[in-house]
């Protein structure tokens, strides 16, 4: 198996979801919720609830690139989150919620811009991509107790209701990007 590992750092919402999410597929060997994007620095979760903070919930995905690729990652991505809604995701409102990909390298924004227009060029709607793409400057680890939340809280309501919901679509859409077996 390869060493080579890349980062890659997204916001879509509670990171509880993308956490969730990430964690599950092929390739990827480590998922940190955090806080990044915005003015404070060594931010708690209490502030950045806030919203004066600036900083957005995302995580910071681990990854062998032979395994799976920066565009497989968007693909996850913008399938498990909703990027037309400013500012939110379903009940979680607010600026920490935003759609927001914090690029590690010139080359993954511009696979992100590309993909985003993309998107945006195949909406039958007509609806716009509001995701947010910034350089990541800094990269803030959460509290513990957000660490793995849905494999320590299985069975709780916004866990059963908002995460696992997410999870099975995923693995309905992306079954071959898929690691059975939780991070490797």
């Amino acid at each position: 198996m390869s060493s080579k590992r890349a980062v890659a750092v997204f916001g879509g919402g509670c990171f509880w979801c993308t956490e969730a999410v990430f964690e599950s597929l092929r390739g990827v060997s480590s998922v940190m919720p955090g806080y990044a994007g915005g003015q404070t620095i060594n931010p708690n979760y209490e502030q950045v609830c806030s919203g004066e903070t600036g900083h957005a919930e995302v995580i910071r995905v681990e990854f062998d690139p032979s395994i799976i690729s920066y565009e497989d990652l968007l693909t996850v991505f913008f399938a498990s989150h909703n990027p037309t809604t400013k500012n939110r995701q379903g009940n979680d409102v607010g600026t920490q919620y935003r759609s927001i990909i914090l690029t590690t390298s010139d080359e993954q924004r511009d696979q992100a811009q590309a993909f985003i227009k993309k998107l945006d060029e195949g909406s039958p709607a007509g609806e716009k991509v509001v995701t947010e793409i910034e350089p990541l400057e800094t990269f803030y680890e959460a509290e513990a107790y957000h660490h793995h939340y849905f494999q320590s809280h299985p069975d709780q309501a916004y866990c059963q209701f908002v995460i696992n919901p997410k999870r099975e679509k995923v693995r309905a859409h992306f079954r071959k990007l898929m690691n059975e077996g939780g991070v490797e």
